[in-house]
């Protein structure tokens, strides 16, 4: 496990409950916190990534900051080790497009976990067959409680740190982006942010279909984080709490599992790491897509241009 902050916590506690799957290290730029999550699922903790390799694991998870993103992924694509890596995949584009070739060889998985909601497999089987005619997604939210998301430079933004989840599911739903144009603005009222408060933003799938995408952080509590898409008499609002259908016969409403859902992400790359099963719905040429969807809204709001994807 390189990272030992809360995601890293998180992904520990899953694989703690596999009877196959064993952490044996952990290191963190904190050696404290690295010692502490060792400590706690008997392991060992490490130095560096350096070291981890050299303790020769099946597979290495990466949970670090967005700021943190490459040289990691890079030592541990370099050593041919299978790789799971959480979102966002980089702060920036041109780090992930670096990273790609490598990650062409070995078996990787992204911690986009939306992908293994029940509620979205029944959302894709009630859109089946149907013409999309819109698609709107947003991330209304607060501002995270750790000091870096607050800057571009260590965070890349809300639209590169909280939106992946939306609009990778956008894409899903509604297929590949090739244009937006977006704008940005406002301050979040804490010292030294330059991230934009809100953004909005117009989309054109390669379908012809048109969409938006709507984040903020101005709230005091998280919204709404959901996708809707809108088809010849049917309705469909999508994201982890929830789906809600609306039809010519009324409203449905059917509850989400996030906690099952993150639990899949990880049983799925162990079992690819095993070689039992194939069902990594998002490895990291996949999770690329999407990162260069929100690079591209990033890159609009900042220029207030139209921006080819």
């Amino acid at each position: 496990m390189v990272g030992a902050g809360n995601v890293a916590r998180r992904h520990a506690s899953v694989l703690a409950g596999f009877p196959d799957v064993r952490l044996v290290g952990v290191t963190d730029v904190v050696p404290e916190a690295a010692g502490a999550l060792a400590a706690e699922h008997g392991a060992l903790a490490y130095p560096d990534v350096g070291a981890i390799i050299e303790s020769q694991p099946d597979a290495v998870y990466v949970c670090v900051p967005p700021f943190a993103h490459g040289p990691a992924e890079e030592a541990v694509l370099a050593a041919g080790l299978p790789m799971f890596v959480e979102k966002p995949i980089a702060i920036d584009l041109a780090t992930a497009e670096r990273l790609a070739p490598l990650a062409e060889r070995v078996v990787t998985a992204v911690g986009l976990h939306w992908r293994y909601l029940a509620v979205v497999e029944r959302a894709r089987d009630l859109l089946a067959g149907r013409e999309v005619r819109l698609v709107s997604g947003a991330w209304l939210d607060k501002v995270p409680p750790v000091d870096w998301w607050v800057r571009r430079e260590s965070s890349g933004g809300p639209l590169i740190e909280q939106a992946p989840h939306v609009l990778d599911l956008m894409r899903l739903l509604g297929g590949e982006v090739v244009r937006v144009h977006a704008a940005g603005g406002g301050r979040p009222p804490v010292d030294g942010a330059d991230v934009d408060l809100a953004t909005a933003a117009m989309v054109r799938f390669a379908s012809g279909v048109p969409g938006t995408l709507a984040t903020t952080c101005a709230l005091g509590w998280k919204h709404r984080a959901a996708v809707e898409v809108y088809a010849d008499g049917l309705a469909v609002s999508v994201g982890e709490e929830e789906l809600v259908v609306r039809d010519g016969d009324g409203e449905h409403r059917y509850p989400g599992d996030p906690v099952a859902a993150r639990v899949a992400v990880d049983r799925a790359f162990v079992d690819a790491v095993l070689g039992v099963a194939d069902d990594v719905r998002v490895p990291y040429a996949e999770a690329l897509r999407t990162h260069r969807l929100a690079a591209a809204v990033a890159r609009s709001a900042a220029t207030e241009e139209a921006v080819g994807v």
